[in-house]
């Protein structure tokens, strides 16, 4: 199935509304609002804004609500995510000091280009490297669990797993908030509905980057101090070839070339998009378009099309 995909900046003033506007089309709109957690429900602004039409998957209640009936799965599963925060820590110590590395040598401003642009290689490599290893580890960790607890042969998960497909065979649009990427990613792999998801998908923020192939984190200025750009786990894998950056003025010194030039590099040859306020990308046949805003090798924001 061809899909017609638009990603779209913060929502802070809305303009989904643009893009889901054909009252006319068949089937409602479903929406995904779990990124909001216990804040699902209040979607009557979103409803409002898409003509009344929308029906909300309730991912966020579905799985809570699994949790609750069948609590051997969710012991297993409160272990299992007891793993994969301990796989995230030890990758981030071993991230730190790989991209600390690679920071110094790319700032060094003596000796022959030629030899530091060698040495930037190596170190961004180092960087690929544990970027790899740790999607691998967590691959291998939801692939055991999956394998172990079969989630989808439980009875719980199987009812709603029918539900949301049925919903998404009916519907003409796919919607998704943002919210908390990891519960977004988390439900939206529970209960299987990338097979499904109809021709017409739009989403924001954290409801973009759960679209992609991997989810990365990032944010430079964080109460705390920077901390450092990671990959968190495999979304969804609808959008391909890109890191989304929602907030990226909010959340990135995009003044700083060097970090950004390491940011482009260290993801390439996946774009790094940025979907600031107002943003809007429509992909055309899963391409981002020429004047889609990305982060180019030199660390300056450009268009696609001048890179």
């Amino acid at each position: 199935m061809k899909r017609a995909v638009t990603l779209l900046g913060p929502q802070r003033r809305p303009t989904v509304q643009q893009v889901v506007d054909d009252p006319a089309s068949d089937g409602p709109v479903a929406t995904v609002t779990a990124g909001w957690q216990e804040r699902e429900g209040d979607d009557a602004e979103l409803g409002e804004l898409l003509g009344g039409r929308t029906v909300n998957l309730r991912l966020h209640q579905r799985w809570q609500s699994i949790l609750e009936r069948d609590r051997e799965y969710a012991v297993a599963e409160r272990e299992h995510r007891v793993v994969l925060d301990e796989l995230q820590e030890l990758y981030l110590v071993q991230l730190d000091h790989a991209l600390r590395a690679t920071y110094t040598v790319a700032r060094r401003q003596d000796g022959h280009p030629r030899t530091r642009e060698a040495a930037l290689r190596d170190a961004l490599t180092v960087v690929n490297t544990v970027d790899e290893q740790h999607v691998t580890r967590v691959r291998e960790v939801h692939s055991a669990f999956y394998d172990a607890w079969r989630p989808h042969e439980r009875a719980d998960v199987a009812e709603h797993r029918d539900d949301v497909r049925h919903v998404l065979e009916t519907a003409s649009a796919l919607v998704v908030a943002g919210g908390h990427v990891g519960v977004l990613v988390r439900v939206m792999h529970l209960f299987n509905i990338a097979p499904f998801v109809p021709a017409t998908i739009v989403a924001w923020s954290a409801g973009a980057m759960a679209l992609t192939e991997r989810v990365v984190l990032f944010h430079d200025r964080a109460p705390h101090g920077p901390a450092q750009t990671e990959v968190f786990d495999e979304g969804l894998g609808l959008v391909k070839q890109m890191v989304l950056l929602p907030h990226a003025r909010r959340r990135l010194r995009m003044d700083d070339r060097m970090r950004m030039s390491v940011l482009a590099r260290r993801f390439a040859p996946a774009h790094c998009v940025v979907l600031d306020d107002g943003s809007r990308i429509d992909l055309a046949d899963g391409a981002l378009p020429e004047d889609a805003r990305v982060v180019g090798s030199d660390g300056r924001i450009t268009e696609l099309g001048s890179v």
